[in-house]
C-alpha cells in the first residue's frame, strides 16, 4: 500500500466522521450524550500525525465546532489544539492498538476538551459544572468511546489497527 493512497483512506474516514457529525448527530437525541465526532476525527488523525499536525488540525477543528456558538468562541479551538497535541503526543507513550486503550484515548480527549471548554468558555458556574463534568461528559465520554471502537474496527484495514484479542 502506497503512503497516498494511507493518507486517502485517513482523510475518508475523517471525512466521514465530520459529515456524520453534522448529519446524524442532530438526530440522536441530546447534544449532550451524543457522541462527539468531531473529537474522534481529529483523534482518529492525531494518533497517526506528530504533535504539531496534530495541534494544527484540532485547531481547525475548534474552528468548525465553535462556529455554532459565538458567545464563547475560542474556547472550542483552544480545547480542540490541546486535544490534538496530547492525541499525538500520547500515541508515543501509549500502544493504542489495545480495545480498552483505545477507548480510554477517546474518553480521555472527551474529558480534557470538557473541562477545558467550561474553563476558558465559562459556560457554566458552581454546581452547573459539577454536574456537566459529573453527569454529561462521562456519559459522552462512554459514547464516544464505544462508537470511536466501533470505528476502529470498521475500519481497521483502512487505518492499519490491529487491536489485541
Amino acid at each position: 500500500m502506497t503512503a497516498r493512497g494511507d493518507r486517502l483512506r485517513l482523510g475518508a474516514v475523517v471525512a466521514l466522521l465530520v459529515v456524520l457529525h453534522f448529519g446524524l448527530r442532530p438526530w440522536l437525541g441530546s447534544p449532550r450524550v451524543a457522541p462527539d465526532f468531531l473529537l474522534l476525527a481529529l483523534m482518529v488523525y492525531a494518533i497517526r500525525a506528530r504533535p504539531g499536525r496534530g495541534a494544527m488540525v484540532g485547531f481547525l477543528v475548534g474552528l468548525l465546532g465553535d462556529a455554532g456558538f459565538p458567545y464563547a468562541f475560542g474556547s472550542a479551538m483552544l480545547a480542540y489544539t490541546v486535544v490534538g497535541y496530547l492525541a499525538a503526543w500520547g500515541k508515543a507513550v501509549f500502544f493504542a492498538d489495545n480495545p480498552v486503550v483505545a477507548a480510554g484515548f477517546f474518553f480521555g480527549g472527551v474529558l480534557v476538551r470538557d473541562v477545558l471548554v467550561l474553563v476558558w468558555g465559562g459556560h457554566a458556574e458552581g454546581a452547573s459544572v459539577l454536574w456537566q463534568l459529573g453527569v454529561w461528559t462521562l456519559l459522552q465520554g462512554l459514547t464516544t468511546a464505544l462508537v470511536g471502537l466501533l470505528i476502529l474496527v470498521v475500519f481497521r484495514n483502512w487505518l492499519h489497527v490491529r487491536l489485541a484479542e
